[in-house]
C-alpha cells in the first residue's frame, strides 16, 4: 500500500511499516506494472539490506527513477550507500561492471545481493555532480569536459568482466528497427526528416562492428553520474549508475557533450559541439567523427522514444533539433 506522502506500508512484512519512497522513484516505477509490484515489496527489500548487512540507514536520496538508494553506515562503521533497482535489463550488469572497475573511476562495490538487485556501495563525498562543483562552476565548460574525459579513459582501460555484461551490438542494433518503426508512425506528428532518421538508423547497425577495440562502457555517463570524492589524498571523479556493455568506447561522451555546459543555448551550437568533443575525445583518446555519429544516432533515437513512449512531442523536437546539429558536424 502507499500514502500520498511518499511512503510505502508493508504491514504483513518484517521491519517498518513504512518507506520513504522520494517522488521522483514513485513516478518512475509506476509507470509500469512490475514497477508498482516492485513498490509494493521495496520495504521487504530494504528490511532485507539493513539485516544481511546490519545497516543504520539515513533517509534515501531524491534522485533516481529507478533504484531506491539510501546512505548507510555497516555494522563496522563503514560509510556505505544501499542501492536497491527495479529489476530491469539496463542495470542487470551493474556489479559486474564495477566489480571490474574495482573503485578504479568508479564507486567502489561492497557486496551485492543479486537476489535482490541490491547493492552495497562506499560513499563518495562530497559526491555532489560535475556540474554542482562550486569550483569548476567557475571555469568553461571545456575544463569539466577534460575531467570527463580522463574519466572516460581510466573506465575504458578497465579488463572486462568474463560474464554479466551483455555486448553493445545486441543491445543497439534492435533499436534501428524500432528506430525505423515509430519514424513510419510519427512522421506527420513530428515533421519528421527522414533522412536524418534513416542515417541514425544505419548508424545503429554500422558503428557496433566498426569499432577499432572493444571496452566496458559506462552507458550512461552523464554529469549527475559523475560524483567528486576527496579520499585524503585529493578530488577525484567516480562513476555511478552504469548501463554497461562491451563494445565501442565512442558510445559513452554523448551525454556528456549534450549535458555539461549548454551547447545547444549557444549561438552556434555546431561550433561549440565541435569544440567540446574536441577536448574530451583529446583527454578520452577517442575519435571526434565517431563520437559525434553515435551522438547522432543516439539523439535520433531518444527523441522517438520520448514521442512513442513518453507522448512528449517539444522533448522529441528538442532532440531532434540536436541531432540536426550533430549532422553538420559530421
Amino acid at each position: 500500500m502507499g500514502d500520498p506522502n511518499g511512503t510505502v506500508t508493508d504491514r504483513a512484512g518484517p521491519g517498518p511499516e513504512t518507506v520513504p519512497v522520494p517522488a521522483a522513484l514513485r513516478r518512475g516505477v509506476r509507470a509500469t506494472a512490475d514497477g508498482a509490484t516492485w513498490l509494493t515489496r521495496l520495504p521487504a527489500l530494504v528490511d532485507r539490506a539493513r539485516t544481511r548487512w546490519g545497516l543504520r540507514l539515513e533517509d534515501p536520496f531524491q534522485s533516481g527513477t529507478t533504484a531506491w538508494t539510501a546512505p548507510a553506515r555497516t555494522r563496522e562503521g563503514g560509510d556505505a550507500v544501499v542501492k536497491i533497482v527495479l529489476p530491469h535489463p539496463e542495470a542487470a550488469g551493474e556489479a559486474a561492471a564495477l566489480r571490474a572497475w574495482a573503485g578504479q573511476g568508479a564507486v567502489e562495490l561492497l557486496d551485492h545481493d543479486a537476489e535482490a538487485w541490491t547493492l552495497l556501495l562506499r560513499r563518495a563525498r562530497p559526491g555532489h555532480g560535475l556540474e554542482e562543483d562550486p569550483v569548476l562552476a567557475e571555469r568553461r565548460p571545456s575544463t569539466r569536459l577534460d575531467l570527463a574525459g580522463e574519466l572516460l579513459a581510466r573506465l575504458h582501460d578497465a579488463p572486462h568482466p568474463a560474464d554479466g555484461v551483455a555486448a553493445l551490438a545486441s543491445l543497439v542494433r534492435p533499436w534501428a528497427e524500432l528506430l525505423r518503426e515509430r519514424a513510419a508512425r510519427l512522421a506527420a506528428p513530428l515533421d519528421l526528416d527522414t533522412g536524418l532518421v534513416a542515417e541514425a538508423a544505419g548508424l545503429l547497425e554500422e558503428l557496433p562492428g566498426s569499432a577499432a577495440r572493444t571496452v566496458l562502457v559506462h552507458g550512461d555517463l552523464n554529469p549527475g553520474n559523475v560524483l567528486a570524492a576527496d579520499d585524503g589524498a585529493g578530488r577525484t571523479w567516480l562513476a555511478i549508475d552504469p548501463k554497461p556493455a562491451l563494445g565501442d568506447p565512442a558510445y559513452d561522451p554523448w551525454p556528456l557533450l549534450t549535458q555539461v555546459g549548454a551547447p545547444f543555448a549557444e549561438s552556434d551550437p555546431t561550433a561549440t559541439l565541435r569544440a567540446h568533443t574536441r577536448v574530451l575525445c583529446a583527454a578520452a583518446g577517442l575519435e571526434p567523427d565517431r563520437v559525434a555519429a553515435w551522438a547522432l544516432a543516439r539523439s535520433c533515437e531518444s527523441a522517438l522514444w520520448e514521442a512513442a513512449v513518453h507522448g512528449d512531442r517539444d522533448g522529441a523536437l528538442d532532440e531532434l533539433a540536436q541531432a540536426r546539429a550533430w549532422a553538420r558536424l559530421l
